[in-house]
């Protein structure tokens, strides 16, 4: 497993570029806009340390984020996305957004907090049970 980044929900993109970037000293690594979805996604990181991320995601509709709504989530890259969501489910925990696409899946921690994890390299062939299940709760 390796860690790849923590997501946080940014209201203004350019305000909060200004802050990590201009001011905090953060670069900019890459950036998708994703239109079909409506957001953006900005990966920053400090200089010549590009392997502890920050992810600023900017919807592009405005909507309010009460109660820390805007800290997204960590994200683990894993070796096998099947095999960790079945160790985690046998164990007790809720899978609550299933690997149906064999790349990623979320759950929480006993506190609530977001974790993603994501498939190393190409995404899994789909199976089941995974591309069958529904999403539970949130995440």
């Amino acid at each position: 497993m390796r860690y790849l980044h923590t997501m946080v929900r940014v209201t203004n993109l350019d305000a909060s570029l200004d802050f990590y970037c201009d001011k905090l000293g953060l670069e900019e690594l890459r950036r998708f806009d994703i239109e079909a979805g409506r957001f953006t996604l900005v990966f920053l990181a400090a200089p010549g340390n590009d392997v502890a991320q920050v992810e600023l995601t900017h919807n592009w509709d405005a909507e309010p984020y009460p109660d820390g709504r805007n800290f997204g989530h960590l994200a683990y890259e894993v070796e096998n996305i099947y095999e960790i969501c079945q160790r985690l489910m046998d164990a007790g925990i809720v899978i609550n957004r299933p690997p149906r696409d064999g790349h990623m899946a979320f759950v929480r921690s006993p506190d609530q907090i977001s974790i993603e994890l994501l498939q190393k390299g190409s995404a899994l062939p789909p199976q089941e049970p995974w591309q069958s299940m529904e999403n539970t709760g949130e995440w």
